[in-house]
């Protein structure tokens, strides 16, 4: 998973992210830490393990099951606690996939304010990409450049959940590093593919290389999977996932509105 999150960074140009201005910068920003807030505390309301709470509030926040791997490793949280987050998490952006487009008609969205609704609130990038090419072309170039805006969220938001890991760590325990190697990974390859030194063949190389990464990593979580005790938190689990992805998908569309007059 560490090593997919690495990879994660040669997506992410920070030319195309400030191109955005920084008033969407700041919009975007304001998104992903409302939905992260309001989605810990749905997740609470629901009766769920803090730190399950934590990662589905990463995850459906940020990036999917590669926000809730980095948080899960910075904050020590054991393997078979990023089971039912990376399950809910994929099962929100499958649906983001097959409702929003529904919505563009009767909700009068041009594809660019389409775009950026699918940018701001769908969970991984490849959802984001699925969701966002049904509206067109231009619909799908403003979504992968929001979404990226909150990908490259997720080093600062990593690095204070392990400067809080840290300093409330006992003096008796190893403490931490306040940025893990694997956040400098992801920044440093961000940092590289913002010089446009690599060519389009190594950036999709690279992408196909993530794709298997990631999924080995998801399918050793599968391996972990205690279904009784999927039985035991999923009711309220998916409630709570639902009533997160609604209002995600509520600050996106405010959010797309406001970014594209």
């Amino acid at each position: 998973m560490r090593a997919g999150i690495v990879i994660l960074g040669l997506k992410v140009s920070l030319v195309d992210v400030l191109g955005l201005g920084w008033a969407a910068l700041l919009l975007i920003t304001g998104v992903v830490l409302a939905a992260f807030a309001g989605t810990y505390g749905i997740s609470r309301l629901f009766r769920l393990p803090p730190q399950v709470s934590l990662l589905i509030a990463t995850g459906f926040a940020i990036c999917g099951a590669s926000a809730i791997g980095a948080m899960a490793a910075v904050r020590r949280i054991r393997q078979h606690d990023t089971v039912l987050p990376v399950a809910l998490v994929t099962l929100c952006g499958t649906l983001a996939i097959g409702v929003l487009p529904l919505l563009i008609q009767p909700l009068a969205l041009s594809p660019e304010v389409f775009g950026a609704w699918a940018g701001a609130s769908v969970h991984d990038v490849g959802q984001v990409v699925a969701t966002a090419q049904t509206a067109g072309a231009a619909a799908l170039s403003v979504a992968v450049v929001v979404k990226l805006t909150r990908v490259i969220l997720l080093a600062p938001m990593v690095a204070a959940a392990g400067l809080h890991h840290r300093s409330s760590a006992g003096d008796g325990l190893k403490r931490p590093p306040i940025v893990p190697l694997f956040v400098l990974g992801f920044v440093g390859l961000a940092a590289l593919r913002t010089t446009g030194w690599l060519s389009p063949a190594v950036l999709d190389a690279a992408a196909v290389l993530q794709d298997i990464v990631l999924g080995m990593a998801l399918f050793g979580l599968g391996s972990a999977v205690r279904v009784g005790q999927l039985l035991h938190t999923g009711a309220r689990a998916l409630l709570a996932a639902l009533a997160s992805w609604l209002l995600i998908a509520a600050l996106g569309l405010g959010a797309a509105f406001l970014m594209i007059r």
